[in-house]
């Protein structure tokens, strides 16, 4: 019926434009969604029985295990943040690379990595190491775009390398989207998706985007030796003293130990990402047995309102999918991506465009339940690799979190950076990383197999 399809695309736009223009997430698309379905009910091309499933999706949300990893996550997240590892990290390895040319930014880059593999907290890595190695970084002689880009760029790395909150969020509705086009295509067995797939998909490209950006350093330190000094020998002499071995052991115990227990125990095949969560989360609280009960409060007052945000966009999410699949949105999507030129490969170059674009306004965890469920299982009928697909999404909302003028970490570092860099300085500072993270996306769409390879191997696929 047209007049249902021009009221899901309507549902959809206006959406996105009240969005962007700042309104709450969750409140809005369930709003939103259940006016429209009122008024579509009232015109006759809405049945209202569509919107009897929203208990059992509800309840199903609140039974699905996979989710549970989210706020444990999140609990790992601002443990790290509210106290000295990321500041012990940082300023021990600018310590132990400091007399490289380029030091400093090889330390943040090393930091970020460390930092993104032991929680995915994005706007805590970028703000914190925004605060620590900003000023550090200028006061050596850093090009101040080359200081600006290094930090925005190094702090989303939690955006792709596990275990990530985007990786969880996104391979809960990659998981269900498959098992949709499979039961679609005939499959009435269909095959699934863990999340634990996803972790072990996405360390390969993670790594392929930090030897990106350790290249590029090392590229700039050669060829624009000034842009990155080297800090002087004496100064470090007179840093690292003879208990500089312990101090910089000390500030590795934590991380390393915290990507030991939640990153090895899933490749090992011994813990689901949620029970590796539960092991961070204790690993955490015990790591850092100083944390004072106020600050403890702190934490767990954060995990909470940060939790109840993601659950509550979920439901909102669920409200918005019944109402759109009941005007016939999804089919309006299947039609559109199926008639477009080049097969698979066009609907996916669409498809990836529309999410960068929207990833400059809107965050990824609302792309990931408002977009993802509509488009994945269409791309998916048409024969794409999950695994590659979630991939791909995930690190090009990496990419779509620093570009100018919207991205999301050059706010979190305009926030905290000096009064003397400008907004603009930023800007230019952060467009050879985009440039970078755009070769890596090339990169795996080449080849997918640097997706695909590990988790067969892992798990004997």
């Amino acid at each position: 019926m047209l007049g249902a399809e021009i009221a899901a695309l309507l549902l959809f736009s206006v959406i996105i434009v009240l969005l962007m223009a700042g309104y709450p997430v969750a409140f809005t698309l369930g709003g939103v969604s259940l006016l429209f379905a009122v008024a579509a009910q009232a015109f006759g091309f809405f049945d209202p029985s569509y919107l009897e499933a929203l208990p059992s999706r509800i309840f199903g949300t609140m039974n699905n295990d996979t989710l549970v990893a989210v706020p444990l996550f999140v609990f790992m997240g601002l443990v790290l943040e509210r106290t000295r590892i990321s500041e012990d990290l940082l300023e021990t390895l600018g310590l132990l690379f400091g007399g490289l040319r380029g030091g400093l930014a090889f330390s943040v880059v090393i930091v970020g990595t460390l930092l993104a593999a032991s929680t995915g907290i994005v706007g805590a890595t970028v703000v914190t190491m925004g605060l620590l190695c900003l000023p550090t970084m200028l006061k050596r002689g850093y090009d101040p775009q080359i200081a600006t880009g290094v930090i925005c760029a190094s702090g989303t790395l939690g955006q792709i390398i596990p275990p990530s909150i985007i990786l969880v969020l996104l391979g809960d509705v990659i998981s269900s989207a498959y098992s949709q086009a499979q039961l679609k295509m005939g499959n009435y067995s269909p095959d699934t998706i863990s999340v634990g797939d996803l972790f072990v998909g996405a360390l390969i490209p993670g790594l392929i985007l930090v030897g990106l950006y350790v290249l590029y350093i090392a590229g700039v330190a050669i060829w624009q030796p000034a842009r990155m000094p080297a800090i002087p020998l004496a100064e470090r002499q007179l840093a690292r003293s003879s208990g500089f071995a312990l101090r910089l052991l000390k500030a590795l115990v934590a991380p390393l130990v915290l990507i030991l227990a939640v990153l090895g125990s899933i490749l090992a095949g011994v813990a689901t990402p949620t029970e590796a969560a539960a092991v961070g989360a204790l690993v955490m609280a015990l790591a850092k047995r100083e944390l004072s009960l106020s600050r403890l409060h702190e934490i767990m007052s954060g995990t909470v309102r940060m939790s109840s945000m993601v659950f509550m966009i979920l439901i909102g999410a669920s409200v918005f999918s019944l109402v759109f699949r009941g005007l016939g949105g999804d089919d309006v999507v299947h039609d559109m991506l199926t008639s477009l030129p080049g097969g698979a490969f066009g609907a996916m170059l669409v498809v990836m465009l529309l999410m960068f674009l929207l990833g400059f306004v809107i965050d990824f965890i609302e792309i990931t339940y408002i977009i993802v469920p509509i488009v994945a299982p269409v791309l998916l009928a048409m024969g794409l690799d999950p695994l590659w697909l979630g991939i791909m999404i995930a690190m090009n909302l990496q990419t779509s979190f620093l570009t100018p003028p919207f991205g999301f970490a050059l706010f979190y570092l305009r926030g905290v950076a000096p009064e003397s860099i400008s907004t603009g300085t930023i800007y230019r500072g952060i467009i050879p990383w985009v440039l970078l993270q755009g070769v890596a996306l090339i990169i795996l769409a080449i080849w997918p197999e640097l997706v695909t390879w590990l988790p067969g191997l892992v798990y004997g696929d």
